[in-house]
């Protein structure tokens, strides 16, 4: 049955737009031929007497089940990251409590897993030695490895604003992952998508950056899985993916250009560790799945129309990209409101959240319209306006 919304305009009023029904989210077809890990958002709980700015408050039954439907379609989940708004009303002792519960879940299960550690409950300034920063990521590493769960080693913020070169950088990353047990995947946030880490790796310059950052691979190979990178550019992404050493693997964190990067090109591909795979599981796992019986047709077709919606959920400021992802999750049914941790549901606009919902629709993503309507018009109800 055909929905129609009357969703407000960037020009002034209102304009019309008919839902349409997309593909239902199937299990993987067929092996892949990439690793793709979703970045998995947390579910708040919005009935709990708290202070939502000061405390988290999840909603563990419904948190749990989205990890549950990201494993049912053959992802992995990256547990514990920026989407789950580490740094950003999800503080390390909640989020200790969300890697046992998912890694207990993913293991009786037989599900891939990986989960962030860092140094988030260590506050940065001036006072913050580089030892306290080593410090700080070893408990967070070794509390993530008595879960049994790989770590993502996170970048610091207490790092950036403690390290005095390269060479600080270089000390913390041996120390650190010379204590590990299984190699870890590295993370490159860029400071796109959190101001505190702009001049990570002890340069302003990403191209400077990288070369520190390629030195501490090779020189601790050994314990690295692979690197995640956040830069939102393909060309930065493709120049270090061909200097990688042997055996380390490179997942996009680009949400801008990653059907480019996961397909990849004569001199190899990346893998995957992304946000947007969070909304768009199924057109993800349909998409891969296709790569993996080499129908490139196929995969385009699924990955493609996709890419406006992240682009737009991943624009500046790209650090407010959670609240997109969250109104996916509610606009499909994994959750009955769209209330977030830390009140973040504020921080994108009505405007914004009314061309998310004509993107997504262009990319096929509602499964059932009239649901996805009747969940919408409270929300700009609430904002005033009646869709």
């Amino acid at each position: 049955m055909a929905v129609t919304l009357t969703l407000p305009a960037a020009g002034g009023g209102l304009t019309p737009l008919t839902l349409a029904a997309g593909p239902a989210p199937t299990p993987a077809a067929g092996g892949w031929n990439r690793v793709a890990y979703a970045a998995a958002h947390v579910v708040a709980d919005p009935l709990t007497d708290n202070d939502p700015w000061l405390d988290a408050a999840i909603d563990w039954e419904r948190t749990l089940a989205y990890r549950d439907y990201l494993w049912s379609l053959g992802l992995g989940v990256a547990e514990a990251m920026d989407t789950a708004q580490r740094g950003m009303g999800l503080d390390w002792d909640s989020s200790l409590a969300l890697i046992r519960h998912s890694v207990a879940q993913a293991r009786a299960g037989g599900h891939l897993i990986a989960c962030g550690a860092g140094t988030d409950h260590l506050a940065s300034g001036p006072a913050v030695s580089i030892d306290d920063v080593i410090a700080a990521y070893e408990m967070q590493c070794e509390a993530v490895e008595a879960t049994g769960g790989r770590v993502i080693l996170m970048a610091s913020r207490a790092l950036a604003v403690a390290a005095r070169g390269p060479e600080d950088y270089a000390r913390v990353y041996a120390r650190v992952l010379g204590g590990l047990s299984q190699p870890a995947i590295l993370h490159w946030l860029g400071e796109m998508f959190d101001p505190a880490l702009a001049g990570y790796w002890g340069a302003a310059d990403h191209g400077a950056a990288m070369e520190t950052c390629l030195a501490i691979l090779a020189d601790n190979a050994d314990k690295v899985e692979g690197i995640k990178i956040s830069l939102l550019s393909a060309e930065k992404e493709i120049a270090m993916r061909r200097r990688l050493p042997e055996g380390i693997k490179m997942y996009t964190g680009d949400d801008f250009n990653y059907p480019a990067l996961i397909e990849g090109d004569e001199e190899g591909y990346s893998h995957a560790l992304l946000g947007i795979f969070d909304p768009i599981a199924g057109a993800a796992a349909r998409a891969l799945s296709a790569l993996g019986e080499n129908d490139r047709g196929g995969y385009h077709d699924a990955f493609d129309p996709t890419v406006p919606l992240s682009r737009h959920i991943f624009k500046a400021p790209t650090r407010f990209y959670k609240t997109g992802v969250v109104f996916m999750a509610y606009l499909n049914g994994h959750q009955d409101h769209f209330t977030m941790v830390g009140g973040q549901e504020s921080t994108r606009s009505t405007l914004h959240l009314a061309e998310l919902i004509r993107l997504a629709n262009d990319a096929g993503l509602f499964t059932d319209p009239e649901a996805a309507a009747a969940r919408a018009r409270p929300v700009f109800a609430a904002r005033g306006v009646e869709v």
